[in-house]
């Protein structure tokens, strides 16, 4: 479903504290060998939870003028590796197993896929 090739993609994700209660702060570590110029990037975010779409986020974060994120402007091939905080609310997830499709696109129409993640979320206990 997710593949963009056949060639694996080098992406790295990692959060902490890994829980959703009582954390006003997440801290994220992420690391990926873009295989093209990160001049314009659109992520797309889903989440599905036992047959049904839980959550759909769109955005742009590159789009080649005054860009905020770290990951704008990285080149094909060299190794972007950056460190944030996530602050603030956040989408609570009641307990279960969840699949996540997250997609990279270079352009906004969601044709030119660059980074396509394909993975499971287990939420262990529910959110206090």
């Amino acid at each position: 479903f997710c593949p963009v090739d056949s060639i694996l993609q080098t992406f790295m994700f990692n959060i902490t504290p890994c829980t959703m209660v009582n954390k006003p702060i997440w801290n994220v570590v992420l690391t990926w060998i873009p295989r093209s110029d990160i001049n314009f990037l659109k992520v797309v975010f889903k989440v599905w939870f036992e047959g049904a779409r839980a959550l759909d986020w769109k955005e742009v974060l590159c789009s080649g003028a005054d860009d905020e994120y770290a990951a704008c402007g990285a080149l094909k091939g060299e190794t972007f590796a950056t460190t944030f905080d996530i602050k603030g609310a956040r989408t609570m997830f009641p307990q279960g197993t969840y699949t996540v499709i997250l997609q990279g696109f270079s352009d906004d129409s969601e044709t030119n896929m660059l980074l396509c993640l394909n993975f499971t979320m287990v939420v262990k206990q529910e959110a206090l």
